[in-house]
């Protein structure tokens, strides 16, 4: 990667807040048909209101405009504890990216960006959040905490890892799942972000990896970020070209089209394999195009918070 795509992702990600503020805030007035449409700022300070629950919290006037109930949030309520684990092997800086924007990002810029959005609506729900990262070493762990300095100690990580590519060796995701799994003694929102890349003979290790994450009742979404035009399909033109593995170095020269078919079959049997064992051991699986922007991964978000309880 050259000096001015360093200099242009250390830019974009030099005030992480702000722009997950800008994520979110753009994901809100984005909703039509959400029962939180028409409103920003309450978003983060109320709850649906569930039948059989006291009506003393209720606010009144949120329901006069939006024509649902919900009940006011209060400083000391902390109702979830949430872990985010990203994966921040070489394989994640796909595809390299010269001029970084909002809509434009490899995988590890757009699980950064992910993350920061979901920490700034948690944030606001004064909710306890933790922190792993892992590339061919286990990076970095933090613990769920709610305070602001927990907080700013999080995102400073977060713009450390977007601002400097790392440059490991072959990652074996399912070993530090487990140590992760470890970690997280009491009963947790985890959300991994991960490019999920494995050889085929890992492939069973990752599953139990990925099954010890329950442990504990943890309630388990995985977003599986690839560029979907180039890893999914193979969409390249059909010049001869030559393929690096990222993390190996190992290269082979071809012509796109001799492979495509063979690879975008490979590739799609692994993640109808991935998708089967998710839900198999009731983890939640949500492929996203790292080219399609946050909805999906907040959308989600909103969903799972409300079935955890």
């Amino acid at each position: 990667m050259d000096v001015r795509s360093e200099l242009n992702r250390a830019t974009l990600f030099q005030n992480l807040e702000l722009l997950a503020h800008q994520i979110v805030e753009g994901f809100i007035s984005g909703i039509h048909k959400s029962p939180f449409h028409g409103f920003s700022a309450e978003f983060a300070e109320h709850k649906i209101y569930n039948p059989g629950q006291s009506t003393k919290h209720i606010d009144w006037k949120l329901f006069a405009r939006t024509d649902r109930l919900y009940t006011k949030r209060y400083e000391d309520e902390t109702n979830l504890r949430c872990h985010m684990i990203l994966d921040n092997s070489t394989s994640m800086y796909y595809p390299e990216v010269k001029e970084y924007a909002l809509d434009n990002l490899n995988k590890i810029g757009f699980g950064v960006l992910s993350i920061t959005a979901l920490m700034q609506v948690l944030k606001k729900q004064r909710d306890a959040v933790g922190l792993s990262i892992y590339s061919d070493t286990y990076d970095f762990h933090a613990s769920e905490k709610n305070s602001e300095r927990h907080f700013q100690m999080l995102y400073s990580k977060l713009n450390e890892v977007a601002a400097h590519k790392t440059n490991s060796n072959e990652t074996k995701t399912y070993t530090f799942l487990h140590q992760i799994a470890e970690k997280i003694h009491r009963r947790s929102l985890i959300f991994l972000f991960s490019d999920m890349f494995q050889t085929e003979t890992e492939e069973g290790k990752l599953f139990e990896a990925l099954r010890h994450l329950k442990y504990n009742k943890h309630s388990v979404v995985l977003f599986h970020l690839l560029d979907n035009e180039h890893e999914l399909h193979f969409d390249f033109d059909n010049s001869p070209k030559r393929f690096v593995d990222v993390e190996t170095g190992e290269q082979i020269d071809l012509y796109a089209d001799s492979v495509k078919k063979a690879y975008s079959e490979k590739v799609a049997q692994y993640q109808k394999d991935l998708k089967l064992k998710c839900a198999q051991y009731q983890i939640k699986y949500v492929g996203v195009d790292v080219r399609s922007g946050f909805s999906q991964v907040l959308n989600s978000f909103m969903i799972e918070r409300q079935k955890f309880a």
